[in-house]
């Protein structure tokens, strides 16, 4: 049995490592992919996780299926294409530690993911099933994610999104907002950034922008995370904002994974999100923040969770 399971892209992040004698930049290898970031943190966390995606047959995804190993993830979903390579990104960082992502994917092997390829035993022993949009792009994974998606919300499971646009790996933003929109008639959780909301909605007034998304989708729990300043949230018709945590920041890589795996962490013990009450839901976010804030106080995303104690002790040191 699996607390949740997460499908999607399993890429290399080369992020970043200081410059060589000659003064050329030197880039580090990091496992990365949105979908087993949030694994990552829930594994770091203390929980059961599993991935489902695809992967090239080489070097990069030998290193990809030893770090899913390494971070306690359940690799028996991950499949290894002979003909297309690994996705690779370059993570380009600013002065602020603020990301930004130059692609190799043309194609990449996550994209290859097949229907056949889904596991769907690992699906029906799960509690909870998140995916993104990235295997949404291009046909082959999108139809092996609708229908794995699919066969999660015929099984009852809790559905997590998170359509972490990105914005150079789609051919048309048009088609972007259409199979964004797909996705999230499933869903039970929604994890956005400010720039998604606005996309979808063509709102910039996040209290607006939510009830849309709400009232159209009937989704119980909408995030809208803000980086340093926190996160908002809709239950239903209730809205709030939870300010941040202060920390030195180094790599912003993987923090929204990191807030949405500690948003599901929590989620994990509650049996009936509608019955949520406010101060539940703030309870359930400061904790998701604090998981989030530590993941960027180093290099990389899934090596870079916290554990349980360290989120405690952040949030107990904020408390004095």
């Amino acid at each position: 049995m699996f607390d949740i399971v997460a499908l999607g892209e399993l890429l290399i992040d080369f992020t970043p490592s200081g410059e060589t004698g000659n003064g050329n930049p030197l880039f580090e290898q990091n496992a990365g992919g949105a979908p087993a970031n949030v694994l990552a943190a829930l594994s770091k966390l203390g929980k059961k996780t599993a991935f489902i995606g695809k992967v090239g047959d080489d070097a990069f995804g030998k290193f990809l299926e030893e770090s899913l190993k390494k971070a306690h993830i359940d690799p028996k979903g991950l499949v290894f294409s002979k003909e297309i390579p690994t996705t690779l990104a370059f993570v380009h960082l600013d002065k602020d530690g603020d990301r930004s992502f130059s692609f190799y994917r043309q194609p990449g092997a996550d994209m290859m993911l097949a229907q056949e390829d889904i596991p769907i035993e690992v699906i029906e022993k799960s509690k909870m099933f998140h995916f993104g949009s990235i295997s949404l792009t291009h046909e082959i994974s999108a139809e092996a994610t609708l229908y794995a998606v699919q066969k999660a919300k015929e099984e009852n499971k809790r559905i997590s999104f998170d359509p972490n646009l990105r914005a150079s790996l789609w051919d048309d933003l048009s088609h972007a907002k259409h199979m964004i929109n797909l996705g999230l008639q499933f869903a039970d959780i929604l994890k956005v950034s400010e720039e998604e909301l606005t996309f979808l909605t063509g709102e910039s007034d996040m209290d607006k922008a939510t009830n849309m998304i709400y009232c159209q989708y009937d989704i119980p729990l909408i995030f809208v995370t803000l980086g340093e300043k926190g996160c908002y949230y809709r239950h239903g018709s209730l809205t709030g904002h939870v300010p941040g945590f202060s920390v030195k920041v180094v790599d912003t890589t993987g923090a929204g994974d990191a807030f949405l795996g500690g948003v599901l962490y929590k989620l994990l013990y509650v049996e009936n999100i509608s019955a949520l009450l406010d101060s539940d839901v703030r309870e359930i976010v400061t904790f998701a923040n604090a998981v989030g804030a530590l993941a960027t106080t180093q290099k990389g995303a899934i090596s870079s969770m916290p554990t349980l104690a360290q989120v405690h002790s952040l949030l107990n040191n904020e408390r004095i």
